[in-house]
């Protein structure tokens, strides 16, 4: 290796695109290599014992996979301009954005790549196909990608998107684009000058399916042109650069997407933990399933079932530990912000049975620490 880091993954990969944004921006000595059928088989499968992107690998021979733990990993070792804000307001604000990115925003980034894959069919296709045989031709890369797109079509029925939902879907996610729109009119990032964990959470899905794909990016393009614009201040940033905002400031532009965020998806991640501790209640020292079943979701003015994902509690720990370790004034501003935006009942949900990655698999296992 001629550099301090490799990331193994791809353009169309969501996750892909947060990483890849988050290493342009530290500056570091790195390179991108696509996650070709020789390096799953090779290096991704051996290593992180799964089929999934993105990897990081270290000069020295180190591997991480998951983006969070990725970001998590090289903050500790280039803590100059990091991505998570000192303030408590501006961090716990950063922290649900990024859940909200990771775990919601996929909805509607994978209806608008794969219920109007016709519209956008060629792409699609030899963007997948081109991850396994890169070398191939256009015509190969189409024919190889109708093929192992085939499990990620299959997932928008899971997700719970359905002839049913998909118009309150794509309600939500105008209305979503509409603010934000308006937010980035205003201010280069989320919370200033400096692009926090929060730019890094939306950036997957708003990049790699929303802002990529022909369908989607030419709906942000025309709706929310300042939201493409920020798409664009992502994936080429000034390294290192910027400031957040002074006085732990939250933009109030950013209140309605936060209020979203605390009506559909903060429901749907209580009942998930919900699911989870009756699980691990029933299976002590069990690696605990991805999905759990279904149970009942919206999002806008949508209504269904989609897949109950265990791992949306470990993302959830992340700003609702935060949180609750705050004291004082800090706590009581933070009271006051959660309160306003329709929170503050989910942040103060006390969790049991904690959960927590274990290296070398995608299961979670409880945290007994």
């Amino acid at each position: 290796m001629t550099t301090d880091y490799t990331l193994y993954g791809g353009e169309l990969s969501l996750f892909t695109g947060k990483a890849r944004a988050y290493m342009r921006y530290k500056g570091l000595d790195w390179q991108e290599q696509m996650a070709t059928r020789a390096v799953y088989r090779d290096i991704i499968v051996p290593q992180v014992g799964a089929p999934i992107v993105p990897v990081l690998e270290t000069a020295g021979g180190e591997y991480v996979q998951d983006t969070t733990d990725i970001i998590d990993f090289l903050e500790a070792r280039h803590p100059q301009a990091s991505v998570y804000p000192s303030a408590p307001l501006q961090k716990l604000v950063a922290l649900l954005l990024e859940l909200y990115g990771d775990e919601w925003l996929v909805i509607p980034a994978m209806h608008y790549r794969w219920s109007v894959v016709d519209q956008q069919y060629d792409f699609i296709m030899s963007e997948f196909g081109k991850m396994s045989a890169p070398e191939a031709s256009l015509e190969e890369q189409v024919a190889i990608g109708e093929k192992t797109s085939a499990p990620f079509r299959g997932m928008i029925g899971v997700l719970g998107i359905s002839a049913e939902t998909i118009p309150g879907i794509e309600q939500a996610y105008r209305e979503f684009l509409t603010q934000l729109d308006r937010h980035f009119s205003q201010y280069d990032f989320l919370l200033g000058s400096r692009p926090c964990i929060g730019d890094f959470g939306l950036v997957g899905p708003l990049y790699a399916h929303l802002g990529r794909d022909p369908v989607p990016k030419a709906l942000m393009q025309e709706l929310a042109p300042n939201v493409y614009a920020w798409v664009e201040r992502m994936n080429n940033p000034v390294p290192l650069s910027g400031e957040f905002l002074p006085d732990d400031q939250i933009p109030d532009t950013l209140l309605p997407i936060l209020q979203t965020q605390c009506r559909d998806q903060l429901p749907d991640v209580l009942d998930v933990i919900e699911h989870n501790a009756a699980w691990l209640a029933q299976n002590p020292g069990g690696n605990l399933p991805r999905v759990l079943g279904m149970h009942p979701f919206t999002s806008g003015e949508a209504a269904g079932q989609r897949f109950i994902s265990s791992y949306a509690q470990w993302m959830f720990q992340r700003p609702l530990e935060f949180y609750q370790q705050l004291s004082g004034t800090n706590r009581q501003r933070a009271d006051d912000l959660l309160r306003s935006i329709g929170g503050f009942d989910a942040l103060n949900t006390k969790i049991n049975h904690r959960v927590k990655r274990q290296r070398g698999q995608l299961e979670l296992v409880e945290d007994k620490a």
